[in-house]
């Protein structure tokens, strides 16, 4: 027991000796459990946890790990198809790595309820081939591989407590040459809480002249610590040590001398930091960037993503460039958006933001909605929903819907509704206009207008939360109480 007691203080002692000024973002936004490598054109590529949003695994390039740009995402639809078909909120892509090897690009991550996927390409801006289940298993997370110059392959990866009833621990198992299938038992190489290192997770798995590294964060998202472990040999034993601990920075990767990772934020999710890396007697010291290191000139704009895995009745994209959104059927039980799974939504951008969509709405039937939402674990929106033939305008609330809380809603106005013969039915169209300002602290107000022209500010302003394990996120929706009929909306972004 003195011994233990004895390591800990230690550890600690280490961690405060180590506390540093805090760190720039590097970019404002929600790209969680970031991971990077480099090819042999010195292209950087980098992608993130996606969770159960699709098309997941966003990738995102860099020619010097300081501008970003978005091109592509990993993976269309989450395995098993039928399971992520309606929406599990925090669960499917967690802490993906990606990795460049003889002219293949892989991404490897773990779902903790299937296992670790892999999927892989030779051109990361084209179509990445299907994902592949190379270790199945409950509770395994945060994968991460090694090709070694022997041509053996080695996989690291955590545990998740939530599914398997342990964490901290890191194990690594050997693969077969093309990293598709577990050929060896997975080996215990580190258990952080025998030296007060609790939550150890995410981690990297790197050699430099002549160790084994892994770098692995530990004491939880909020107020972590960065560890590197090395090794003579990959399945140890790891001696470790402290390399970083400001500002409460998570997990990443390296590539070169830099290591990119991510703080937590609450409404804006987690968005990116990068440090130096300073080789000091064989071991990787981090540090924030110095001031007049290159800032980043733009943000890089991601994409909208659905809330589930997309199916063809969510909706299509039009010739002329808008997206249509079908009506997601909900029911007499219908209690909030949160489990509808259509939401076309994309993250914030930055600590303050400004956008505006042009939405077209079409309804056949009562009670038909469509319109515009700021979701997380609380939600605000404007809903043009279908009454007696004319377009109620409502401003919809909910708070704590991850708990399972009824929106409500307020009526602020009727909107100008048109009316054509579709058929056996009649169809009634409006047009609404919505811009959503956010401020610093992620406080948002909505205004809308009829005509684009003039607008009108749609109540007070709402607090954006976090969704599960993401931050919030804007977007439209629509839903309808009908099987048989079902509105739709048309987006302009």
């Amino acid at each position: 027991m003195k011994k233990v007691l004895i390591t800990l203080t230690l550890t600690l002692g280490a961690i405060a000796a180590l506390a540093q000024p805090k760190s720039e973002p590097l970019v404002f936004a929600d790209y969680s459990d970031p991971d990077v490598c480099v090819d042999d054109n010195g292209d950087y590529w980098m992608t993130s946890s996606s969770f159960q949003c699709t098309p997941g695994l966003p990738i995102l390039h860099s020619r010097d790990m300081v501008n970003w740009t978005h091109v592509n995402y990993g993976v269309e639809k989450l395995l098993p198809e039928e399971r992520y078909a309606t929406v599990q909120h925090g669960c499917g892509v967690w802490a993906p790595s990606i990795r460049y090897h003889k002219g293949t690009y892989y991404i490897y991550w773990g779902d903790p309820d299937y296992g670790i996927y892999m999927v892989k390409t030779t051109n990361p801006r084209g179509r990445w081939e299907a994902p592949v289940l190379v270790v199945p298993g409950k509770g395994l997370i945060d994968p991460c591989p090694l090709w070694d110059e022997d041509g053996r392959v080695y996989l690291v990866n955590g545990w998740a407590n939530s599914r398997c009833g342990f964490n901290s621990v890191l194990t690594v198992r050997e693969l077969s040459a093309d990293g598709t299938t577990a050929i060896g038992n997975p080996v215990l190489v580190y258990d952080g809480q025998v030296e007060g290192n609790h939550t150890v997770e995410g981690p990297k798995l790197y050699k430099h002249d002549g160790y084994y590294y892994i770098f692995a964060p530990a004491g939880g998202v909020a107020q972590g610590w960065q560890l590197a472990l090395r090794s003579k040999s990959v399945f140890g034993p790891y001696e470790s040590k402290v390399v970083y601990n400001s500002d409460g920075v998570h997990q990443g990767g390296m590539a070169g001398d830099k290591f990119i990772c991510f703080r937590e934020t609450g409404a804006y999710g987690r968005i990116l930091h990068l440090l130096d890396v300073e080789w000091k007697g064989g071991w990787p010291m981090m540090k924030t960037r110095d001031k007049k290191a290159e800032r980043p000139s733009v943000q890089p704009h991601s994409g909208y993503q659905w809330h589930a895995n997309y199916q063809d009745t969510f909706g299509f994209p039009l010739a002329d460039g808008r997206q249509r959104i079908y009506g997601h059927h909900v029911g007499a039980g219908y209690r909030s958006l949160w489990e509808v799974p259509n939401l076309w939504l994309k993250k914030f951008e930055g600590e303050t933001f400004a956008d505006t969509l042009r939405l077209v709405i079409s309804a056949k039937a009562e009670g038909e909605q469509s319109g515009f939402v700021i979701m997380g674990r609380d939600y605000c929106g404007l809903s043009a929903e279908l009454r007696n033939g004319r377009f109620l305008l409502k401003r919809i609330i909910c708070k704590d819907a991850d708990k399972g809380e009824a929106e409500t809603s307020e009526t602020i106005g009727e909107l100008n509704t048109r009316k054509y013969g579709a058929g056996a039915k009649q169809n009634y169209e409006t047009t609404l206009h919505v811009a959503i300002r956010c401020d610093k602290g992620a406080l948002c107000t909505m205004i809308y207008s009829t005509d684009g022209k003039r607008y009108k500010q749609a109540g007070q302003p709402f607090q954006a939360r976090e969704g599960k394990w993401i931050g919030a996120k804007y977007g439209a929706f629509s839903i309808a109480p009908d099987k048989t009929s079902r509105g739709w909306v048309d987006v302009e972004r």
